[in-house]
């Protein structure tokens, strides 16, 4: 399969992730094994006032996300299958990038708190045609938060679609 590389200029042009739930804030690097992101976790984001009234803390299922579609903008970057790709419409693109297929591991450390940058690098250990290998790590202030590996997949839009 052929691959295009894309040089866009904000998250929301590597993703279909809307707000709120499009965690990924800003794009530190990218390459065609790693990426590096970043986001603040804030009082404001819509899981924190749940999760815990009194002692918030971002969720791992959070984490485990920030992780996935941090992967998901390497894909789209560096190994997105459609030459035009189209983050507003996403049923006009043939493809559907960086879909969650498995969860291998996930390990939490210690806890995410509103107003702590949470720095991602997320490293593609292993590619075979469309299915994509991927061991993650967050970081505050030098201090591993959490640790994870997982699989992505490009799977064509009509199946995403259900037709």
């Amino acid at each position: 399969m052929k691959y295009y590389q894309h040089d866009f200029e904000n998250v929301a042009d590597y993703l279909h992730h809307r707000p709120p739930y499009l965690l990924v804030e800003k794009v530190v690097s990218v390459s065609d094994s790693q990426i590096v992101t970043e986001k603040t976790v804030s009082e404001n984001d819509f899981y924190i006032p749940g999760h815990f009234p009194g002692a918030p803390i971002m969720p791992g299922a959070m984490m485990q996300e920030l992780t996935t579609q941090s992967a998901g903008v390497l894909i789209a970057a560096r190994y997105n299958p459609m030459e035009t790709f189209n983050t507003t419409d996403p049923f006009a693109n043939e493809f559907a990038l960086g879909v969650l297929v498995k969860i291998k591991k996930a390990r939490y450390r210690t806890f995410a708190r509103p107003g702590q940058t949470l720095a991602v690098t997320v490293s593609l250990t292993e590619k075979l045609d469309s299915l994509f290998d991927f061991d993650a790590k967050i970081v505050v202030d030098g201090q591993t938060v959490m640790q994870n590996s997982f699989q992505l997949m490009n799977i064509e839009s009509k199946v995403l679609q259900g037709v």
